[in-house]
């Protein structure tokens, strides 16, 4: 399996925080050298480790923006 290549350009915010230190965190994070993208997932906290996650472009990011602010919470 290819070595996967991450950068966490630039933390954005933390979600949540589990007992065992690791945090829910959205972050711009460019994978394999290529153009940063925002990225919500489960990291460790030396950020080492991560869970699943998503990763959206600027575009994708403005339309799940737009689709939270019509929902009634």
């Amino acid at each position: 399996m290819a070595e996967l290549k991450y950068e966490i350009v630039k933390n954005l915010g933390v979600i949540s925080q589990s007992p065992s230190g690791w945090s829910k965190e959205l972050n711009l994070v460019s994978w394999n050298n290529r153009e940063p993208k925002y990225d919500l997932r489960d990291w460790s906290p030396d950020h080492t480790k991560m869970g699943k996650g998503v990763t959206l472009t600027a575009d994708e990011v403005i339309l799940l923006r737009d689709i939270l602010n019509e929902i009634d919470l």
